[in-house]
């Protein structure tokens, strides 16, 4: 049989594939390096978050984690042997960690604590301040009557003077009774002083004009206003436990010094006292009680 020469080989040609598709081991190692950088991050938040005192706690416990356990890892740290002692517990964001004792602050002594006091009571009488302010800007009742009404602070606390004023006065002419709108003032303060835990001082003030009646001078119309006032004071809420105290300076202290029959110079006076005025009133009010007990015989 004849062979043709002229026709070309048949080559098949077969690929083998070995290990399949590219696989996820870059998954896995890219899961490393962001676990890595995540505990990194965590790492600079609790040093950056943590005081020095903690910082030795978390020192101590790598260097010696058998004393977290409970087991000292030489004698000398065992409670009772060598010159060693126990470790002190401290508390660090709900663990308990061991670390050398730390230094316990240092507590604060009688005149800190008073001038603390003191700092929150002025700051409780400069709030009322602004209130009553603002009330006089914004009530109905006080607006016609705020130049009457002066607002400041003293060293014996928060004052507010309701004067008097030419044709408009608080009482009527040498009399005890408050006028209608006086009475509503004062109202309208006890209520706002009601919002403060401070004690009150009430005094009368007169002209130096002398009254006509006999018997009755300006101490007991200056002593019967501010008592008047404190009627007014309770009428409108004010708690009873706040009155300190109620007296009449009749002329003797005036507001404008260079003419004592001017009308301002009667007024009602209501000092909110700070807590050292109080104190003071207090003890006064102490000796005068001893003073007035009979004596044994």
């Amino acid at each position: 049989m004849a062979i043709d020469t002229n026709k070309q080989p048949i080559i098949i040609k077969k690929v083998f594939k070995s290990g399949g598709h590219h696989g996820g081991a870059w998954k896995i190692a890219f899961a490393d390096f962001a676990t890595a950088m995540m505990a990194f991050f965590m790492l600079l938040w609790i040093l950056g978050s943590t005081t020095k005192e903690q910082k030795a706690a978390i020192s101590e416990y790598f260097n010696n984690p058998s004393a977290f356990d409970g087991v000292s890892a030489s004698p000398s740290q065992n409670e009772g042997e060598g010159t060693g002692s126990k470790p002190a517990i401290i508390q660090f964001d709900g663990a308990v960690d061991m670390a050398p004792e730390a230094p316990q602050p240092t507590t604060l002594d009688q005149e800190q604590l008073e001038e603390m006091a003191a700092a929150q009571d002025q700051e409780r009488l400069e709030s009322l301040k602004e209130l009553l302010e603002k009330a006089l800007e914004q009530s109905e009742t006080l607006i016609p009557y705020k130049e009457q009404l002066l607002i400041d602070i003293v060293s014996e606390g928060l004052r507010i003077q309701i004067v008097d004023k030419e044709n408009r006065s608080m009482f009527d002419s040498g009399s005890t009774q408050l006028k209608s709108y006086t009475a509503a003032i004062l109202k309208e303060l006890g209520t706002m002083i009601n919002q403060v835990p401070n004690r009150i001082s009430l005094t009368g003030h007169t002209d130096a004009r002398p009254l006509a009646r006999g018997g009755f001078s300006n101490w007991e119309l200056s002593t019967e206003r501010a008592n008047s006032a404190r009627r007014a004071l309770l009428a409108g809420g004010m708690q009873e436990g706040k009155i300190g105290r109620v007296v009449g300076f009749a002329d003797t202290v005036p507001f404008d010094q260079s003419d004592p029959n001017n009308p301002i110079n009667r007024r009602i006076s209501i000092i909110v006292m700070n807590k050292k005025t109080d104190a003071t009133i207090h003890e006064e009010t102490t000796i005068e009680k001893e003073l007035a007990k009979p004596k044994s015989p």
